[in-house]
């Protein structure tokens, strides 16, 4: 993308995030990564009166798996800690998700900003004040839920036990002290108990495994028993390639904790494309979790939400064509989202 462009998008980015005169934010990136991002990021809150620094981290030595989550690389430097969390907003380049760092400097007050996703899907899935509004919507919703429950075409029908943990919603930024949020996104969610998830879930193609950033191709079937996954199967006429590369991945942490059941909600966002992994190889999917009447469900860690599991093993696993019921209401049907406010002006 031409730097100029790049500036004018995260100048409007900052601005939706409130940044303005008298505060400070810090770019954080890792190694030689995302330096223009930093540039772009650095001039857009100097224009809006700011105070603005670079913190680049050393790259990471190792990594345990294919993209292991919790280590923000500030494990071993605390003073790196202290700085951001004694200033106003950090624009996180590196994913600092899932860390008890990125906890510790969001108790500071500090707002954070994941941006890690290619330039030109930045500008294409800009945050609106609108999308905000019915993401928000969709959050209200599912916080007074009591169970969720997911069905599809396929065999799908799983029942989460809500309550224990809080909502959240991402809408791609951040005006609040103390929030993340991630640029782009559109999509809310909650956590089951611990010991409050069951049923199955069947895979279709098409469906998406993150972070391998593929798509299903072959049935998978997935028990879930007391909140965790008990077994993973290749569907019926099945060859079983993805499940088997699913229950490899998992036992390649070998941790039995990568087996809970995380996070589960839906996305919201009409102009994020479904098939947006064949435009965008080099990001983390993001366009994949926000696509609309998308039905996520994760698994792993579920320490974002104050949950005890913090395993690095971690898949977010957006699916098309399911439904989604809050205490028996149909929010999501078949893909499509069933409450007006919810949808966008054209789908009304």
């Amino acid at each position: 993308m031409d730097r100029n462009l790049f500036n004018d998008i995260c100048l409007r980015q900052l601005t939706f995030s409130g940044v303005h005169e008298g505060e400070t934010v810090v770019v954080l990136t890792r190694g030689g990564e995302r330096t223009e991002y930093a540039d772009a990021f650095l001039w857009a809150a100097q224009q809006l009166g700011a105070s603005a620094y670079h913190m680049r981290l050393p790259s990471p030595v190792s990594a345990a798996g294919a993209w292991a989550v919790g280590d923000s690389g500030l494990g071993n430097i605390p003073l790196a800690v202290e700085a951001l969390k004694s200033v106003d907003m950090v624009v996180d380049c590196t994913f600092l998700l899932f860390s008890k760092e990125q906890f510790a400097i969001q108790d500071a007050g500090t707002r954070i900003l994941t941006a890690v996703e290619p330039p030109e899907l930045l500008a294409r899935l800009m945050p609106t004040k609108e999308l905000r509004e019915r993401v928000e919507i969709g959050a209200e919703l599912l916080a007074k839920a009591g169970t969720m429950r997911i069905t599809s075409p396929a065999g799908t029908d799983v029942t989460y036990q809500l309550g224990v943990y809080p909502t959240l919603s991402e809408y791609g930024y951040t005006d609040t002290p103390g929030r993340w949020d991630h640029w782009p996104a559109a999509f809310v969610f909650t956590g089951g108990a611990d010991d409050g998830v069951d049923g199955k879930i069947v895979l279709s193609p098409g469906d998406v495994l993150l972070p391998f950033n593929t798509y299903v191709q072959t049935p998978v079937e997935i028990t879930i028993e007391q909140g965790f996954i008990r077994d993973i199967r290749g569907g019926a006429g099945s060859s079983g390639l993805d499940a088997d590369l699913l229950r490899s991945y998992i036992e390649s942490f070998d941790d039995p904790r990568g087996y809970g059941m995380s996070h589960v909600g839906w996305g919201l966002d009409e102009r994020a494309h479904w098939h947006g992994l064949t435009q965008f190889p080099g990001g983390m999917g993001m366009e994949l979790r926000s696509f609309y009447g998308n039905v996520m469900f994760s698994i792993g860690p579920n320490n974002e939400l104050g949950g005890p599991n913090d395993t690095p093993c971690h898949f977010d696993i957006p699916m098309r064509g399911n439904s989604l019921y809050l205490d028996d209401e149909l929010i999501v049907d078949n893909g499509e989202l069933t409450v007006a406010e919810m949808r966008p002006a054209g789908r009304r």
